[in-house]
């Protein structure tokens, strides 16, 4: 059964920017990309590297798709489902998320 967990306040994610949280034994990158309550959760595992840093990536934005590149070598993850646009086949995990009364929370 799916449940949401409360990971942060919103105001602890700058717009622009990205947190990792941890949701039971997975870590989870959270990111806010503009100075709203939208926010999106990814797997914080860069799986290129096997390197917990997609948290500390760059947000873009390509053909209207909000994507995240890798601080190690700028494989790029779309926020909305996790796809790698650089190989399919090293897409990551995504999690639904939300903001509920100022608190972000994950769908675990």
């Amino acid at each position: 059964m799916s449940q949401w967990t409360t990971v942060c306040q919103l105001n602890d994610i700058l717009p622009a920017t990205g947190v990792c949280a941890l949701l039971g034994n997975q870590q989870v990158a959270i990111f806010r990309p503009r100075n709203d309550e939208q926010v999106y959760a990814i797997s914080n595992i860069d799986p290129f590297f096997e390197s917990s840093v997609l948290s500390r990536g760059l947000i873009a934005e390509h053909q209207n798709e909000l994507w995240v590149a890798s601080p190690l070598k700028k494989q790029r993850f779309r926020l909305r489902d996790g796809l790698c646009m650089e190989d399919e086949s090293h897409s990551i995990a995504h999690f639904e998320a939300r903001v509920q009364d100022g608190m972000v929370q994950i769908k675990a």
